[in-house]
């Protein structure tokens, strides 16, 4: 059997009832060396645009995976903020560039009644620019 990629796995998180943070998030978990559990459990406020259509879950999902990934973790000389701010910059402007919004209810179209992108598009988005950005695969 072919393995499956990352945004494929993403889809079928989502499919099996995962939000679209913990989709994402959770696709990256080998990357991060995170435990799927607590990975999940973190992501989960976090769909639905943190709950009120607000922030992307995808997106936010991306913040999760840079700090997990590229954070130094160190509690007493924090060093690597601006490495992690950078890293989002791109990300965000990259996801607003291919969708024209990284805020959920515009992305659904709620008051425009024009849907730009559906969750599962958002979410293979967001694993393809994580893919890209942060860990160079095209």
């Amino acid at each position: 059997m072919e393995k499956m990629d990352r945004k494929e796995q993403a889809i079928m998180l989502h499919k099996n009832g995962f939000n679209c943070a913990q989709s994402v998030a959770c696709a990256f978990c080998n990357v991060m060396g995170a435990d799927p559990v607590t990975t999940f459990r973190l992501a989960e406020p976090l769909g639905f645009g943190m709950g009120n259509m607000g922030t992307c879950g995808a997106v936010s999902a991306m913040a999760l995976v840079v700090g997990m990934k590229m954070s130094d973790g160190n509690l007493d000389h924090p060093g690597t903020k601006k490495e992690c701010y950078k890293m989002m910059k791109e990300l965000t402007e990259a996801f607003v560039s291919k969708n024209g919004s990284m805020i959920c209810s515009e992305i659904k179209g709620v008051e425009t009644k024009k849907v730009l992108r559906s969750c599962d598009g958002c979410i293979e988005d967001a694993v393809a620019l994580l893919d890209k950005y942060l860990l160079g695969i095209e």
